[in-house]
C-alpha cells in the first residue's frame, strides 16, 4: 500500500500555512512576485548635527519589517550611521549591545530574525559613494525605500536614476507627531488585478444573453406550473431573463431602459411571486427584484479602459512592447468586434438548488473560456506579426480577461519638490488656501530637509535645526517660488500654519517617535506591497499624516 496521499488529502504546506492570510489577499501569483523582489532601503546619508538628540531611520526599518514578515525575497540596508543613545530609545530593532556599532548591520541582523526565508544585506557606505563605485547596484532591486533625513542632492540623484531604470521609489519622513511619504512610479505603470468591489465586476449579460444562456432561460417556460419548492428555487438570473421576455411582448420588443420602466418591471416581477409559498418563501424573487437596477443595464466601457485602448502604447505595438500592451491590443479587438469585453464568468451567490446553480455557473464559465480562447488566438496572431514567439503566457491572458473591465494604467509622478514644475506649484498654491489642508505639514518637512542638508554639507552650523529665523527665511523663499505661479502672494494665515507645523519638527529636533513611525511604516509597506505584487491601486502620489489630530490626506503633487 502506498504511503502517499493525493494532494487534496495532505493539507496545506508549511509555506501555505505561514502565509495563509496574505495568500487570500494576493493569491499565489502575488506571493511569487513578492518572493522574487529585492528591496533597497536607504536609511540615511550618515550622521547629521551632533546626533545626540535627533533620531532617524526608524520609519524605514519599520517599513522593511512589514515587508520581511510577508516574505520578500531579500533586502539591502544602506546606512553609514552608527547607533547612538537616541536610536536605542526609538528603534525596536536595536539592542543595548548595538550602541556604537553600524546601524545598518545591527538592524539587518535583527530584521532577518523575523523570517529566515528572507535574505538581508547591509552596507555602511553613503549611497552616493556606492552608486559611483557600483553602477549596477540599483538595478538589482525592484523597489527603493528612502527614509530621511537625506541630502536633497542624494534624493534627486536616486530618484533620477530610479526613473531611468523604471524602479519605483517610496520616500518617507517621520518626525515628532507628523509623517509624510510619496511614491514615484515609472512613467507607465499598468495594473491588471485592481481588486475592485466584487459587485462592480458582475457581468450577467441579461440584456444580451448568448445562445446557451437564452436556452437555459427558455427551460423555465413552464414557471407557473412548477411546485412551490421548485418555484422558490429558480435562480434569479433565469427569473429576470424569463420576465424580460414577458415584458418585451407588451413593450414592442424593448427592455426597460430608464428608472421609471425599471421600477415598473420590478413591480411586475414582484407581483409574480407566490406570497403563500409554504416551502420557505420566495427569496429568489427578492434577489431578482434587488438586482434589477444594477443588472439591467446595457454594457458600457469604463472611461479608464477606453483611455487605455486609445493610448499610443496600445495602438503602436513594437517587438519591444510589454506583454501587457499586447493583451490590451487583443482585448481591444475583441471589444471592437463584439461591443463587450470578455466575460469574467463569475456568478454571484443566489438561492437555488445546487444542481441548477452549478449548471448555470457552468454556462457562464464555458462562455468565459470561449472568450479567453478568442483573445488568446488574437494575442498569438499579434505575436507572430511582431516576430515574437509565444511570450505571453496563457495564465496572464486569463487573468487579464477576468479583470479587463477594471484595469488601470498609472502615469507615474516624481517625488514632489516645492520648487517643482508649474502644475505642482499650482496644486500647492490651491491647497494652501484650504484651512483643513495638511500641505502645511508637507512644506514644513521640506524646510527640515533643506536645513538638515545644509548641516550635512557644512552650510549651516549644528544649531541651525533650532534656529527659528532660519526656518522662517527658508519658508519665505519657498513661498516666493510658489507665489510666483499665482497672481497673489501666500497669505499670512497659511504661512502661520506652516510655521506651526515646523515648530513640532523643531520641538523633537528632527527625531522619530516610535509609535508614529511604526504606524507610518505600516502605511508605507502597504503601498510597497501593492507595487511589488502589481495588485490593488497604489497611492498617487503623496500621503500626509497628522498624529496630533489623527487624520491623514492624500494629494497628487
Amino acid at each position: 500500500m502506498t504511503s502517499e496521499f493525493p494532494h487534496a488529502l495532505t493539507g496545506p504546506s508549511s509555506k501555505e500555512r505561514r502565509y495563509d492570510r496574505q495568500l487570500r489577499l494576493w493569491a499565489a501569483s502575488g506571493q511569487q512576485a513578492l518572493e522574487e523582489s529585492r528591496v533597497l532601503l536607504v536609511n540615511s546619508d550618515g550622521p547629521w548635527g551632533n546626533q545626540s538628540t535627533g533620531v532617524s531611520g526608524v520609519v524605514g526599518v519599520e517599513t522593511l519589517k512589514n515587508l520581511v514578515l510577508p516574505g520578500i525575497g531579500g533586502f539591502t540596508i544602506v546606512d553609514p550611521a552608527v547607533v547612538t543613545e537616541p536610536d536605542l530609545g526609538a528603534n525596536f530593532f536595536l539592542e543595548d549591545e548595538s550602541l556604537g556599532k553600524s546601524r545598518a548591520e545591527e538592524t539587518c541582523r535583527l530584521l532577518k530574525e523575523l523570517n529566515p526565508d528572507v535574505e538581508g544585506n547591509s552596507c555602511t557606505k553613503p549611497i552616493a559613494e556606492i552608486l559611483q563605485e557600483e553602477p549596477e547596484f540599483l538595478s538589482q532591486h525592484k523597489l527603493i525605500l528612502i527614509s530621511g533625513p537625506i541630502k536633497r542632492s542624494s534624493l534627486q540623484s536616486l530618484c533620477s536614476a530610479a526613473k531611468t531604470l523604471g524602479i519605483p521609489v517610496l520616500y518617507t519622513r517621520s518626525v515628532g507627531f507628523f509623517s509624510t511619504f510619496s511614491l514615484q512610479l515609472p512613467a507607465v505603470f499598468p495594473i491588471v488585478e485592481t481588486h475592485p468591489d466584487p459587485e462592480s465586476t458582475q457581468d450577467l449579460r441579461l440584456l444580451g444573453p448568448w445562445p446557451e444562456l437564452a436556452v437555459a432561460a427558455a427551460s423555465i417556460s413552464n414557471l407557473d406550473s412548477l411546485d412551490d419548492h421548485q418555484h422558490g428555487h429558480v435562480p434569479y438570473v433565469l427569473l429576470l431573463l424569463y420576465y424580460l421576455e414577458k415584458w418585451k411582448e407588451t413593450h414592442n420588443g424593448n427592455v426597460p431602459s430608464n428608472y421609471k420602466e425599471k421600477s415598473e418591471f420590478r413591480e411586475f416581477v414582484r407581483s409574480s411571486a407566490r406570497t403563500d409559498n409554504p416551502q420557505g418563501g420566495e427569496e429568489n424573487y427578492d434577489e431578482a427584484i434587488a438586482a434589477v437596477l444594477k443588472s439591467l443595464n446595457p454594457f458600457s466601457l469604463r472611461s479608464s479602459t477606453r483611455d487605455i485602448f486609445e493610448m499610443e502604447e496600445c495602438s503602436q505595438l513594437t517587438p519591444n512592447s510589454a506583454n501587457f500592451w499586447i493583451i490590451v491590443s487583443a482585448v481591444r479587438e475583441f471589444h471592437q468586434q463584439h461591443q463587450v469585453l470578455p466575460l469574467p464568468g463569475l456568478l454571484p451567490d443566489m438561492k437555488a438548488q445546487s444542481a441548477d446553480y452549478v449548471s448555470l455557473q457552468n454556462i457562464y464559465k464555458t462562455k468565459a473560456r470561449k472568450d479567453i480562447a478568442e483573445v488568446t488566438e488574437t494575442v498569438r496572431r499579434i505575436e507572430s506579426q511582431l516576430g515574437q514567439s509565444a511570450s505571453v503566457s496563457d495564465k496572464d491572458i486569463e487573468v487579464f480577461c477576468k479583470n479587463a473591465s477594471h484595469i488601470q494604467v498609472i502615469r507615474g509622478r516624481d517625488i514632489p519638490q516645492p520648487d517643482g514644475d508649474a502644475q505642482s506649484l499650482k496644486r500647492l498654491r490651491i491647497e494652501l488656501g484650504n484651512d483643513e489642508s495638511l500641505i502645511s505639514i508637507f512644506l514644513a518637512f521640506q524646510i527640515l530637509d533643506i536645513v538638515v542638508t545644509g548641516i550635512q554639507e557644512g552650510k549651516y552650523p549644528e544649531g541651525a535645526l533650532d534656529d527659528e529665523s532660519l526656518w522662517s527665511s527658508e519658508l519665505d523663499r519657498i513661498l516666493g517660488v510658489i507665489a510666483s505661479d499665482a497672481s497673489a502672494p501666500v497669505d499670512d494665515e497659511a504661512r502661520n500654519r506652516i510655521l506651526e507645523a515646523a515648530r513640532e519638527l523643531r520641538r523633537t529636533e528632527g527625531g522619530d517617535l516610535h509609535n508614529i513611525s511604526s504606524l507610518t511604516g505600516g502605511l508605507v509597506a502597504q503601498e510597497a506591497l501593492k507595487v511589488l505584487t502589481r495588485q490593488y491601486v497604489p497611492l498617487d502620489n503623496t500621503c500626509i499624516f497628522n498624529g496630533i489630530r489623527s487624520n491623514s490626506a492624500m494629494y497628487k503633487l
